[in-house]
């Protein structure tokens, strides 16, 4: 076998510390030391634990049933069970040769997208973000939803939009325009008011390091079969299966510190 050339020497070495200090930037909880919690006792989110891949589908928290009329069944049943499950499968894929980035969270990974390997930025971006979106999106809503918004969340609405038909106005005209597929979304900025913000495709504003108070699906996935391509006639429907005390349950953890 020919001995290796100096040059051929000096370019492996060159690589090896360009991975080194790549690898460096992470967290140690990326670098293959188990992250705290993460055995039998994780109080992480349901997708966040690790089993035998770092992701795992969240069980819906009611039946497929239980939003209807404002959203069929059958919706429901697609959506969660293939289109979310798509999304877990195709990001457990991505990351199954980076064993060093399994004990990352979920909000961790689409905060620090840029300091991924650049071979698998764009796949966690769409996958991990239609994760995190989705995982939100089945807890916040619920039977018997709607109504006015209550507690700490309905003084938000009112102290930074004034009347709740306000706030819903402003909510669906940005679904509404936002072009093509996409989410719109409910954020808390620095300040601590309440922001209304659309994103295409799965982005997030985790990816900013906002937190996501609440937020509705405008992929054509979550509303077709019912509305065809009566967008405007879901935005409006949707608000009936809001789960107020769910989203004042995530509003206070942002208060607390933790980033949703």
């Amino acid at each position: 076998m020919p001995m290796p050339t100096r040059r051929r020497l000096l370019a492996t070495a060159a690589t090896a510390a360009v991975a080194a200090a790549t690898f460096a930037r992470l967290p140690a909880s990326a670098q293959g030391s188990p992250p705290p919690g993460s055995g039998p006792s994780d109080s992480r989110p349901p997708g966040n634990r690790q089993t035998g891949s770092p992701f795992t589908l969240p069980e819906l928290p009611y039946d497929v049933t239980a939003l209807e009329p404002h959203i069929d069944a059958r919706t429901m049943g697609l959506h969660h069970g293939k289109h979310h499950q798509a999304y877990v499968t195709n990001l457990n894929n991505a990351l199954a040769e980076h064993s060093q980035l399994h004990g990352l969270s979920l909000t961790d990974l689409l905060k620090r997208l840029g300091e991924l390997p650049e071979g698998i930025r764009t796949a966690v971006r769409n996958n991990g973000g239609g994760h995190a979106n989705h995982s939100m999106f089945w807890t916040i809503m619920g039977p018997n939803g709607g109504g006015e918004p209550t507690g700490a969340v309905g003084e938000a609405i009112a102290r930074d939009f004034g009347a709740f038909e306000d706030f819903k106005k402003t909510f669906n005209e940005a679904g509404t325009k936002q072009f093509g597929s996409g989410w719109v979304f409910v954020t808390v900025d620095p300040a601590g008011r309440l922001e209304i913000v659309a994103r295409p495709n799965q982005d997030t504003p985790l990816m900013d390091g906002r937190p996501v108070l609440m937020g509705n699906d405008v992929w054509e996935h979550a509303y077709y079969l019912t509305y065809q391509n009566r967008r405007a006639d879901y935005l409006a429907a949707w608000w009936n299966t809001v789960n107020w005390g769910a989203v004042n349950q995530r509003l206070s953890a942002i208060r607390n510190g933790s980033v949703l």
